[in-house]
């Protein structure tokens, strides 16, 4: 079964200590007959022999985990893991406890809009109703037991809570009740409460992210008997940010059942009336903002949904892994794993995907790139394009396989599963944002981010990272763009600016260069580009999608829609090969560009502040960070903190880091470390056997050819050099220790004035000559009994020991091996 095995065996005349130990045990446990003690070695070896034999063909002990090296080595290796999903289906999804689900399985098509979808245009009439509340309408949707903030998650199931389900939903009276029924207890769904105001008027609650109080936009929920060519009116209550895309032409999205089954139709742009302003009955401590638009349905008695964005859940993504495992080529270059276990227990899926490589100098030299997706939940802009690398990533397109040979992709499509399952906007189970906390130490809080960040810092030691990419959503800005982190080291400086110029030149009508920002602010220190940029990635970034549409050339004043977003999965691979092009051409090209705009953004920056300046010269030294704006206008939040039930959880794990920096051990090296390491001692065992040489007969013979050229080049610096202090001046210091080699003569001459001017002051009647005249026999012995007086370390090859005769030859040492 093993004939690499096989061979192996035979080649082997003595066994290793691990294999006797393994003889006497299976012996004791009776496979073995024979006596226990053996004297003849030969005996052994046949015994061996007949037991490898019986290891090999015994249809029990077979086994299917061993593969052959595929290097053309004869050792058998391990098989690598079965993957994911080949034993059943995934896992359905992990809920907490205290949210209640319903049993549907909801599912929606990848519908094209067949035209263009424009922006709103503002009337300025647009109605701004006032809000009525529960105490004048009438509640028709509830959600009862929501935890909010002051609480936190302690258990999931799938399933989410035990029991049975309530109709929260109110009764219809009769066929003619036109009251549209509401619900929000599916996968990524968002709605609190719903209550009707009017006939065909309703005010929506959203929920707050789990155990928060705020993180109120992502919105999706279902509606059902609806009435067709009927004016709806909703309004939802308490979004939270002062800014949306709501108030410059963004529609909300819409989804018909009856449209998808019959017309083939996914998910469409729908409103009119559109309006987004500031809630005039807030709290006072925690400002609200409302955006009302008014729908028609197109059908009677269908079921519709709406959606802040396309919706992409938790399913969605194991259904497309699941496609991908089960295709026997793409499973051959992708390889799906385990990175962890989120808090309710959810599977983070990590995928590798690179061609097997040929030699093991080929697997040496690929570098890596890492991608990630849905840190932030409630952006579902981020797995469509992620969907869309993917697909084009797995594809047999030429460009596809070449970027598999260059290199690794690490790719972890859903970091945050957790909050895509519930309807979380912003944050994980643990209320807090996680892309705030990527120097968290607390593992098992935020086992989502520490594992990515570990497997990254693991990538780094074995590989070069040459990019990584967070995919997000941004819901205040059109057009696509990249923040960035501006390089301090002026040798790749504009470099980290090169990648998103090229970018926005294979997609002009959705990339904007000019919305990019490279601002590193210190509320950003805890997101994931920040992060990994400190650990050594020049080219960190987050990419920004925008929840609207395009503001540039064809696509100008369009709704993006999946298919959009998509492309751009396959355009950053586009650009990744001409990042990595061999010919420099287009890079350079982009550097100079870079170099012409930051001079026009700087001429710019000074005319703003009514200041003149001549920058033919200096503009290149000016700071970046001076003449960017900050990124605050971005999706941000500052950070809230740790949870109060963390808090302690964190002191006593940074007492033990504490503890464990002073205890630690040395750190386990890498192959290219050990190399170095090897390579030094041995350099260092060369010099000392050098050393030994020069001690013996012939360094003599060697010292007075030295002095011998000492003297042809130096006539007069005898007289000169006794006069003057016998001390290296700065710049001789200075040159010694940058490792530049000094004129021999002088280097000489000076040691031996040194030499005989320390000796004078330590032992007055002690004579050394300087003269290169000299030979090298030039000093009187010392006393047997006399030490000398000059530090031990004076002269790097100053031993313990030494013939007082022999006191030149440090110096000489470090002009042999400057």
């Amino acid at each position: 079964m093993f004939p690499a095995l096989e061979t192996e065996l035979k080649q082997e005349t003595l066994l290793d200590p691990y294999e006797d130990f393994m003889y006497n045990h299976f012996q004791y446990y009776g496979y073995l007959k024979g006596p226990t003690c053996l004297s003849s070695t030969v005996h052994r070896q046949a015994e061996a022999a007949s037991f490898y034999a019986f290891m090999l063909n015994s249809p029990l002990l077979k086994s299917r985990q061993l593969l052959h090296d595929e290097f053309g080595g004869i050792k058998p290796r391990l098989r690598e893991p079965r993957d994911l999903f080949t034993s059943g289906p995934p896992q359905a999804p992990r809920w907490p406890i205290e949210c209640e689900v319903i049993k549907e399985n909801i599912h929606h098509i990848e519908g094209v809009p067949p035209q263009p979808e424009y922006f709103y245009q503002p009337t300025g009439n647009e109605k701004v109703p006032a809000i009525v509340g529960e105490e004048k309408g009438t509640v028709v949707y509830q959600l009862d037991s929501v935890p909010t903030k002051g609480s936190y998650f302690t258990s999931a199931r799938v399933g989410g809570k035990r029991g049975m389900i309530k109709e929260l939903a109110v009764t219809l009276q009769g066929p003619e009740d036109n009251t549209l029924l509401f619900e929000s207890r599916f996968e990524s769904g968002n709605l609190q409460k719903a209550v009707r105001v009017d006939t065909f008027e309703y005010e929506l609650t959203l929920r707050t992210d789990l155990y928060t109080n705020k993180h109120t936009q992502w919105f999706y929920f279902r509606v059902q008997n609806t009435r067709k060519d009927v004016t709806y009116r909703f309004t939802i209550v308490n979004l939270l940010k002062p800014k949306s895309l709501y108030t410059i032409g963004m529609k909300p999205l819409m989804y018909s059942q009856l449209d998808a089954k019959c017309h083939n139709l996914g998910w469409r742009r729908e409103g009119s009336e559109i309006k987004y302003y500031k809630n005039s009955t807030g709290d006072g401590r925690q400002p609200f903002y409302c955006l009302t638009w008014t729908a028609q349905f197109p059908h009677d008695q269908d079921t519709c949904f709406f959606a802040h964005f396309y919706p992409y859940t938790y399913s969605d993504l194991q259904c497309y892994l699941l496609s991908v495992v089960n295709n026997p080529v793409q499973s051959h270059f992708c390889k799906l794993r385990t990175l962890c276990r989120s808090l309710a227990g959810n599977t983070v899926y990590l995928l590798t995907i690179t061609n097997p490589p040929r030699t093991r100098q080929e697997a040496a030299a690929k570098k890596a790139v890492v991608l990630s997706a849905r840190v932030h939940p409630g952006e579902s802009n981020g797995s469509w394009i992620m969907k869309g690398f993917l697909e084009f990533i797995l594809s047999n397109s030429p460009d596809a396989e070449l970027l598999r040979d260059l290199f690794i992709f690490k790719v972890v499509p859903m970091l945050n599963p957790d909050g895509v399952i519930v309807g979380n906007y912003r944050c994980s189970l643990a209320g807090r944002d996680l892309n705030r906390h990527y120097k968290t130490i607390l593992k098992e809080s935020f086992p989502c981010i520490w594992h990515t960040r570990n497997m990254i810092k693991r990538l780094l030691e074995e590989r070069e990272v040459l990019l990584y990419c967070d995919f997000h959503g941004h819901s205040r800005k059109n057009n696509i763009f990249l923040y960035g982190c501006n390089n301090n080291n002026r040798k790749y400086w504009l470099h980290e600016r090169v990648f998103p110029l090229m970018l926005s030149k294979n997609a002009p009508e959705k990339f904007s260069f000019h919305s990019c920002n490279f601002k590193v602010q210190k509320c950003k220190e805890g997101t994931g580009r920040v992060v990994m940029w400190r650990m050594g990635i020049l080219n960190s970034y987050t990419m920004e999608s925008t929840f609207g549409g395009s503001t540039l050339g064809n696509k100008r004043d369009t709704h993006f829609t999946t298919e959009d977003l998509k492309s751009l999965g396959y355009h950053v691979c586009d650009t990744l090969l001409d990042f990595c092009d061999p010919d420099r051409t287009k890079f350079m090209q982009c550097l100079a560009e870079l170099k012409e705009l930051l001079q026009q953004e700087i001429h710019k920056k000074f005319n703003e502040l009514a200041q003149d300046m001549d920058l033919e010269g200096s503009w290149n030294d000016i700071s970046l960070s001076d003449i960017e704006s900050s990124t605050s206008g971005s999706d941000s939040s500052l950070s809230d903190g740790l949870p109060v039930h963390l808090l302690n959880i964190a002191d006593e794990l940074n007492q033990k880091k504490k503890v464990y920096k002073k205890k630690r051990k040395k750190p386990l090296q890498t192959r290219k470390q050990r190399n170095e390491q090897y390579q030094k001692h041995n350099s260092i065992q060369a010099l000392k056997s050098t050393e030994d040489a020069l001690e013996g007969p012939g360094f003599a013979s060697t010292l007075q050819k030295q002095l011998t050229f000492s003297k042809r080049s130096e006539n007069t610096s005898s007289s000169t050099t006794e006069n003057k202090k016998p001390r290296r001046n700065e710049s001789q210091l200075n040159e010694r220790n940058k490792g530049i080699s000094m004129d021999p003569s002088k280097t000489t001459t000076l040691i031996l004035t040194k030499n005989k001017a320390r000796m004078q002051r330590e032992k007055p009647g002690f004579r050394v000559s300087c003269s290169p005249k000299r030979s090298t026999d030039t000093g009187q012995e010392l006393a047997p009994d006399t030490k000398p007086s000059s530090p031990r370390n004076r002269f790097l090859g100053t031993k313990r020991g030494r013939r007082p005769a022999m006191v030149v030859y440090p110096s000489l040492h470090i002009y042999t091996y400057p």
